[in-house]
């Protein structure tokens, strides 16, 4: 046999002393179990290389772990971090059918609420045919997972936008229909044009920023000149910047482009160009007349998405404002300079095609299992009294078995004003914006009053809830903990923290790349 093939136990040791850190057998077989290093089988046993380790350990992602476990702790898990999958894993099917901020990937919720078991999850938690409850839906993850999994599930969430996300995604459709009328409103607002000059500016300004790019801004040379250190990068662009922005002057002139609306008092008046209002409006007035109501909430869901695409801001402040792009820009995300969006046509129809793609996919791995969002206040709703009035096969099923428990993700103090992200959506549909009733909001801050409120709520959530429970529910609550809040949540929920499971999170919707992570709570009563 090969001197370099060793069995996992002694490649465990080796790699203990290798990096001076105890990296156990668990460790080895999840390397081998995610392809980072090759598995070699030979009279029973498995065995790795330790030059495949050591090229491993010397890579990026192994360099990544070592120096997050130094920042984050020795008690990071790794596996939990789910690094072997790919965006398109992380945002499988309805998962991607709007953006939203703070939400968990779909395979951490399964982990947890599937049937298998392992070194870390040693037991089950939840089976087919139970009850799970999500009192901060958000997106809907838990819910979609549980459907896959054939777990009935609850959702309840204070904001109406993020109820009618959820909502869209687990509804079950007839695809004629909802394609016709799909490609009717996708035709309506393609021969809709409320400035006729607008395709010819667009036109020409795409010339003009071509031919600009490649000049001063070649691909990959000027990145491979930034990465050496040979350009000034502030320096440079701001000359560049402004001198195609009397370019984009002249072609506004030319063209007789208004960009700036008239009206300045609400999100959708201050954030989008003034011809792209106007398809705005003229799409919602549309959806208006659409007459089956789930085709009329998916379709609201597509022009939600899109609209936030065409927000006239930077591509690198998508998630985060900071204020309205109205000109052509140095951007620093595609070192280039880039233009804001004048038409809503092509993401519209873009995301349109995409809906119908991802809830087909869905559909057909559903598992039959019963699911409701409400929109509520999940401290002092009444979920039997919903249930009999929304789902009453769910609730029948609630009479004899009750919730076998929670798997959620709370608001993480002082992070995100979760209604103030979606501020365009609550515009345009005209929901009532409950922003009072967030607990933990960022605009309340993480001082020390605001963790006791943050503290205060989510305990009474718990305690709200508990009502509604079978016998010795599992509960998963999954935060950032960093002012180590949840032993106090949980003595005052009169709960037990069982066990712990800390990840690290590797893409986070914003730019910030430093190491983070977050803890699974396993709570008990």
């Amino acid at each position: 046999m090969n001197q370099n093939l060793v069995s996992i136990d002694e490649a465990s040791k080796w790699a203990t002393d290798y990096l001076f850190k105890d990296i156990s057998s668990s460790n080895i077989s999840y390397l081998i179990q995610y392809g980072k290093v090759k598995k070699y089988s030979g009279h029973g046993s498995t065995y790795v290389n330790i030059e495949d380790l050591k090229n491993y350990y010397k890579s990026y992602n192994g360099y990544r772990e070592i120096k997050w476990k130094e920042k984050l702790g020795q008690d990071l898990n790794w596996r939990l971090s789910f690094d072997h999958l790919k965006e398109k894993d992380t945002t499988k099917h309805v998962h991607r059918l709007h953006p939203y901020k703070g939400k968990f990937i779909p395979q951490l919720v399964e982990y947890f609420i599937d049937d298998h078991t392992d070194d870390i999850k040693k037991q089950l938690y939840f089976k087919k045919g139970d009850i799970i409850l999500d009192p901060f839906v958000g997106s809907g993850t838990t819910l979609i997972q549980a459907n896959e999994l054939g777990i009935h599930s609850i959702g309840i969430d204070v904001s109406r936008f993020n109820c009618l996300i959820s909502e869209v995604k687990l509804n079950d459709y007839d695809f004629i229909s909802l394609e016709k009328d799909i490609s009717h409103f996708i035709y309506k607002i393609t021969n809709y044009e409320s400035n006729r000059n607008i395709h010819s500016f667009e036109k020409e300004l795409y010339d003009n920023l071509y031919e600009f790019n490649t000049k001063f801004f070649p691909s990959p040379d000027y990145k491979y000149n930034l990465n050496n250190k040979t350009i000034n990068e502030d320096e440079y662009v701001k000359a560049k910047e402004f001198e195609f922005q009397n370019i984009y002057n002249n072609l506004v002139i030319k063209h007789n482009i208004k960009l700036k609306q008239t009206k300045g008092k609400t999100f959708l008046d201050n954030w989008y160009i003034d011809n792209v209002r106007n398809e705005i409006d003229y799409s919602l007035g549309l959806i208006k007349k659409i007459k089956e109501i789930r085709n009329k909430k998916a379709i609201a869901v597509i022009l939600s998405r899109t609209i936030r695409s065409c927000r006239a801001t930077t591509h690198s402040d998508l998630a985060t404002l900071k204020e309205p792009q109205l000109t052509t820009y140095y951007c620093y995300k595609h070192k280039k300079i880039c233009k804001p969006l004048y038409s809503i046509k092509y993401w519209l129809t873009r995301y349109a095609n995409d809906t119908i793609l991802r809830l087909k996919k869905y559909k057909s791995i559903k598992n039959n299992a019963k699911s409701t969002i409400i929109t509520a206040d999940s401290r002092t709703v009444d979920i039997e009294k919903e249930l009999i009035k929304r789902n009453k096969l769910l609730f029948e099923i609630y009479k004899k078995q009750k919730i076998s428990g929670i798997f959620t993700s709370p608001p993480y103090v002082g992070q995100i004003d979760y209604h103030e992200q979606h501020a365009y959506a609550y515009d345009l549909f005209g929901f009532e914006r409950k922003d009072e009733f967030e607990i933990g909001p960022l605009y309340k801050g993480q001082g020390v009053e605001a963790r006791e409120s943050y503290v205060e709520g989510i305990s009474h959530v718990l305690l709200n809830c508990k009502k509604f429970f079978s016998n010795d529910p599992n509960i998963f609550l999954v935060a950032n903990d960093k002012y180590n809040l949840y032993p106090k949540i949980a003595q005052r929920s009169g709960l037990r923290i069982i066990d712990r499971f800390k990840r690290p999170v590797l893409n986070r919707t914003e730019r910030d790349k430093s190491p983070y992570s977050e803890t699974i709570f396993n709570l008990k009563y």
